[in-house]
C-alpha cells in the first residue's frame, strides 16, 4: 500500500503541480476505488486531529493523565483521543487549546513552555493556564492567552 501511496502522489503532482486539493480529489475519485479513498480520508482525518494533543503533551510536558485532566476525560479515553482524534463535540476545545500551544510555541522558548503553563499570572486570575484548562475555560485561556501576546498593545 505504501508503493501505491507514493505512486499516486507523484502520479498527481506529475500530472499538474498547480492543481486544487478539489481538482486532486475529483480525479482521484475518478481514477481509485472509492473504499480505498474513503479509508485514506479517514487515516488522514485521524492524524491531522491528533497531532494537536501530540504537540500539546510534548511542549507542555504532560503525561496522559495530566492531558486527559485538562479536558475532563479519563486517561483511557485521552488515549483513544490520541489513536484515534478527539470526538467532533469537543473539536472546539481542542482546537483552542491548539491555539494556546501555537502562541506559546511561536513566543516562548520551548523549555521555558512547561513553567510558563504551571505558573500563575495575574492575568488568569492568579491562576495559571493549566488549571483554566482543567476548569473547562478552555475560551478564556484561550483568550487571557492571545492577549499576553497581543503586539498592537506595545506598539501604540
Amino acid at each position: 500500500m505504501v508503493a501505491l501511496d507514493i505512486r499516486l502522489r507523484d502520479d498527481v503532482a506529475m500530472a499538474n503541480p498547480a492543481a486544487t486539493p478539489g481538482e486532486v480529489a475529483n480525479r482521484l475519485l475518478d481514477s481509485e476505488d472509492a473504499a480505498w479513498i474513503r479509508e485514506l480520508v479517514d487515516a488522514l482525518d485521524r492524524e491531522v486531529r491528533r497531532r494537536p494533543l501530540e504537540r500539546m503533551i510534548t511542549l507542555f510536558e504532560l503525561s496522559n493523565a495530566a492531558a486527559a485532566r485538562l479536558f475532563g476525560v479519563s486517561r483511557q479515553a485521552f488515549s483513544k483521543w490520541l489513536a484515534n482524534g478527539p470526538p467532533a463535540e469537543r473539536a472546539d476545545d481542542v482546537a483552542r487549546v491548539d491555539a494556546i500551544t501555537d502562541l506559546l510555541d511561536r513566543y516562548v522558548k520551548r523549555e521555558r513552555i512547561p513553567a510558563v503553563v504551571r505558573r500563575p499570572a495575574a492575568v488568569l486570575g492568579d491562576r495559571s493556564i493549566l488549571e483554566m484548562l482543567e476548569e473547562g475555560e478552555y475560551r478564556d485561556a484561550a483568550a487571557a492567552v492571545a492577549d499576553m501576546f497581543d503586539l498592537r498593545r506595545i506598539q501604540a
